[in-house]
């Protein structure tokens, strides 16, 4: 049965691509994701010599990178791979009365970008072994979420990335993980916590795998329209704390969440867009309203 009693567990905004999220109580809801001071979500991307986007995919440790900001700077802090190294700090300033410097791809999307500089560039190079620079999203730039699927939503909504693999924002539930986590002990492995699917919205109330449902969460001032779930790359197997990879958790998802209307890829979550609202605030505990896909 169909629950109507669905509240916002929690919410994290990730500055930098696969950099350590940062937990919010609350945050703006934008085309493009969620925002806390002025700072959106995946604004910022670590990128190779040749511009395109690195990730933990690549470079696991990335997710011990933690961002802080304030109204003045982006702080890089890499307390567990590099104790001595002082953080860096990249100043905001006013970057989008400049022009962007650099052209960079995420998944084949070229992007226009501001570079942050050779102080960040050789601080994340050092963290991480190997050439990298740190670039910041062109607000003037729009990437466009798929067409395909966010035309039917509600007259058709122009739903904005900025660094995000394809959707602005990655919903969670918490009794899916908890089902996960059941399957894993099962199978004699450990738990793992939400982070490992870097979420930026997680739901309570909703029973395991019924986000597979959802069309629509509505808020009192938004609505939030499911529109893809989410297919899932190694990165959950990466401990968020540690930068470790561990044993894989897909091969226990595999065994009952991979979709052959989606070519056999491996679900966990739910891609969303902002269908009303937008400049509007989500919290921590808000009390949401589902409409359901049938």
């Amino acid at each position: 049965m169909m629950n109507d009693s669905v509240h916002v567990a929690s919410l994290a905004l990730y500055p930098v691509k696969s950099c350590a999220g940062i937990a919010l109580e609350s945050a703006t809801l934008t085309a493009a994701g969620l925002m806390t001071q002025g700072i959106g979500d995946r604004e910022w991307m670590v990128v190779n010599q040749s511009g395109e986007f690195v990730t933990q995919r690549q470079l696991p440790w990335m997710a011990t990178i933690r961002p802080q900001i304030d109204t003045t700077a982006l702080t890089l802090h890499a307390p567990s791979i590099a104790r001595s190294v002082a953080p860096c700090s990249i100043r905001l300033g006013e970057f989008a009365l400049r022009s962007p410097t650099a052209q960079v791809r995420v998944w084949g999307h070229a992007c226009a970008a501001f570079d942050e500089g050779d102080e960040a560039a050789a601080w994340l190079s050092a963290i991480l072994k190997q050439k990298v620079r740190l670039v910041r999203f062109d607000p003037a730039h729009q990437r466009v979420a798929n067409r395909e699927r966010t035309r039917g939503k509600d007259g058709g909504i122009t739903a904005l990335n900025r660094f995000s693999d394809g959707y602005p924002i990655l919903l969670a539930n918490e009794a899916s993980l908890a089902d996960l986590n059941d399957r894993l002990q099962e199978a004699g492995r450990e738990v793992i916590p939400i982070n490992r699917f870097r979420p930026n919205v997680v739901v309570s109330g909703v029973a395991p795998y019924e986000e597979d449902h959802l069309a629509r969460l509505l808020g009192h001032s938004y609505g939030l329209a499911a529109v893809k779930p989410c297919a899932r790359c190694p990165i959950p197997s990466i401990d968020q704390t540690s930068g470790e990879r561990g044993p894989s958790v897909l091969d226990i998802l595999q065994t009952y969440r991979a979709r052959d209307d989606f070519d056999g890829g491996v679900m966990f979550g739910q891609n969303v867009i902002v269908c009303g609202g937008v400049g509007q605030e989500i919290r921590v505990g808000d009390s949401l309203q589902p409409e359901w896909n049938f």
